[in-house]
This record gives C-alpha cells, sequence and structure tokens, in this order.
C-alpha cells in the first residue's frame, strides 16, 4: 500500500517537471502551429512572470537566460541578503559606542609579512587602506607568530574597547573568506565556524 501511494505520489511532479521539457523537446514547426492553444507555449528562461512566496519570503523570479545566474542572483543572493539586513543590526551593536577613526592599515599584518633589521621592526607586502584598527589584529592572530609581549604592548598604547572579541571575530571571517578564495576548501570549516560563532553570539 505504501508503495503504490509512493508510486503515485511521485507521478504528479514527475508530470509537472517534464510538461515544459517535452514541450521544448518539439521540433520548431510544431510549436508554431497557427492557433496553437497559448497556454501551451514552452518556456525558454528559468524564473516566474509573478513574484511568489515560499512561506512568508517573497522571491524575485526575474527571468534569466541561464539557470546558474538565476538561482545565484534570486535565490541564494536574496537569502543571503535578508540574513544580512537581519544580522546588520546585531553586528552593528559590536561597534555600539566605539569611536572609530580611520588608521593607515598594514592589511596583512602576519608574521610572514614582518621580520627585524638592525634598524627596528619591518614589516613589508602590504595591503594597505585606511580602517579601524582593530582589523590588522585579525590576520596577526590566525597563524601564531606574534609574542604575548607584541599584544601586551600594542594594547598598552591602544587598549581593547568593549565587543573587541566580537569585532575580532568578524574581522577574522574576512581573512579566512579570502584564503578560501585563495587556497580552496581547505579554509570552508574555518569560516563557516566563525559565521556559526557570530550567530550563536548574537
Amino acid at each position: 500500500m505504501v508503495a503504490i501511494a509512493s508510486t503515485y505520489l511521485s507521478d504528479a511532479p514527475c508530470r509537472l517537471h517534464l510538461d515544459n521539457i517535452n514541450k521544448l523537446n518539439k521540433t520548431t514547426s510544431e510549436r508554431n502551429k497557427i492557433g496553437k492553444d497559448q497556454d501551451h507555449v514552452a518556456v525558454e528562461r528559468f524564473g516566474f512572470h509573478s513574484t511568489t512566496c515560499c512561506g512568508y519570503i517573497a522571491h524575485n523570479n526575474e527571468w534569466h537566460d541561464d539557470w546558474v545566474a538565476f538561482y545565484t542572483r534570486c535565490r541564494l543572493q536574496h537569502q543571503m541578503d535578508l540574513i544580512d539586513k537581519e544580522t546588520k543590526a546585531e553586528n552593528t551593536r559590536a561597534f555600539k559606542g566605539v569611536d572609530i577613526k580611520p588608521s593607515l592599515l598594514h592589511g596583512d599584518l602576519w608574521s610572514g609579512n614582518a621580520a627585524e633589521v638592525d634598524d627596528g621592526p619591518v614589516v613589508f607586502d602590504p595591503a594597505s587602506f585606511y580602517g579601524h584598527h582593530e582589523f590588522d589584529l585579525a590576520i596577526a592572530g590566525m597563524f601564531g607568530g606574534f609574542s604575548r609581549a607584541f599584544y601586551d604592548s600594542y594594547h598598552k598604547e591602544v587598549p581593547k574597547e568593549n565587543g573587541f572579541d566580537k569585532r575580532h571575530q568578524l574581522y577574522q571571517l574576512f581573512h579566512h573568506l579570502n584564503h578560501w578564495n585563495h587556497f580552496g576548501t581547505s579554509y570552508k570549516s574555518s569560516s563557516l565556524a566563525i559565521m556559526h560563532g557570530l550567530l550563536e553570539n548574537s
């Protein structure tokens, strides 16, 4: 009885999914017959003629010629934008009460880009921009190489402010994602772990 029910159940979506494919597979002359029923015209693009909802979330169904473009822009990106909107207020709280002024940043300050010469310390291979000074500390802590004395000395001059740990994770997330894009999926799990941690602590 269960097997029969499953067969009947799978028949409906199967027919639904194959209907347009079968229409597309017909020859052009068959599809262009005079007097054809307009309700049975094959659809050759991805999307829909109106907005639809999955649950209470409205979906962008803008027509695309390419499935990957449609799925990326109208499904995945839309969901990411909604998450971004929801978490933006929470992330903003991590910066509440912090007076951020532009600092010249190295941008890639890890131990492999720092050394000492006779005249003192040097840093090289920068990805410089002006931003929040805490940003440089994110990658500095990713690979080790800087001593406790380095951090103690730094924070003596620039004390940690409230929310430092959460901001540190936000800034490390950039570097993990950047490494994922540069060096492959070995950074996938660490990127996702930081995202989960930020969501759990929000």
